[in-house]
């Protein structure tokens, strides 16, 4: 997310006056996260994906719609339509710098199959956070797809790595919040861009090690969910 586009994110919750809380009472977010902890006890759980592309394909069909938020320079058309020439891509991103189909959800009268939201939820108070996944809910298709990464946070400096950071999202806070707008959890992974070698020597060599002393190595945080 670029600094343009975060002074948007700053005038667009001013312009909006968004001081009203809507806030899951606190009850309600333990019973999700204990929903999310049924299904992965802890963090090493979670598997650990190196490419995201051909993960994201195995969740995508040829022909279906994705709405891609937070898009910055629309570079994840050139490589999905690299491999599925079909799929109709559109975006959405407050920044003018590039240009984007949408620069906000309420200008999106149409659905998706599928949306993205990468390194974005991050940048974005709790509030604003909820309300991006309840909008997501709403343009999306019945059985309709979101994938989306974050920093992991049990990864030491990757979420302080960047100022602009406002929420930290532990797994099982994401997944209940999710959770909490209905969506289906269909699962939670952990992503590590890393050559192979490297891949496997932190993932399965050094991994005990790493466990032991209660710290990750992985970059981001990915869920899939679901419409219902």
């Amino acid at each position: 997310m670029g600094g343009n586009t975060l002074i948007l994110v700053a005038r667009k919750r001013q312009e909006r006056g968004q001081e009203g809380s809507i806030f899951v009472e606190w009850s309600e977010r333990i019973r999700w996260r204990e929903k999310v902890r049924e299904q992965y006890h802890d963090l090493w759980d979670l598997k650990l994906v190196r490419k995201g592309i051909p993960y994201i394909l195995s969740y995508l069909k040829d022909g279906e719609r994705i709405l891609d938020i937070g898009a910055f320079n629309r570079h994840m058309e050139g490589r999905i339509k690299k491999c599925l020439s079909h799929v109709v891509y559109k975006s959405l991103d407050i920044d003018p710098t590039y240009p984007h189909d949408y620069s906000s959800f309420e200008e999106i009268e149409e659905h998706f199959d599928m949306a993205f939201l990468f390194e974005v939820i991050e940048h974005m108070g709790l509030e604003e956070g909820r309300e991006t996944v309840r909008n997501i809910y709403r343009i999306l298709n019945r059985g309709g797809r979101v994938i989306l990464t974050t920093p992991n946070t049990f990864t030491p400096g990757q979420y302080w790595k960047d100022i602009t950071h406002l929420t930290p999202y532990h797994y099982e806070e994401l997944g209940a919040l999710f959770l909490s707008e209905q969506f289906e959890i269909v699962e939670i992974c952990r992503t590590l861009r890393e050559p192979l070698l490297k891949f496997y020597l932190k993932g399965y060599i050094l991994s005990p090690l790493f466990r032991f002393f209660g710290i990750d190595f992985s970059e981001s945080i990915l869920l899939v969910a679901r419409k219902n």
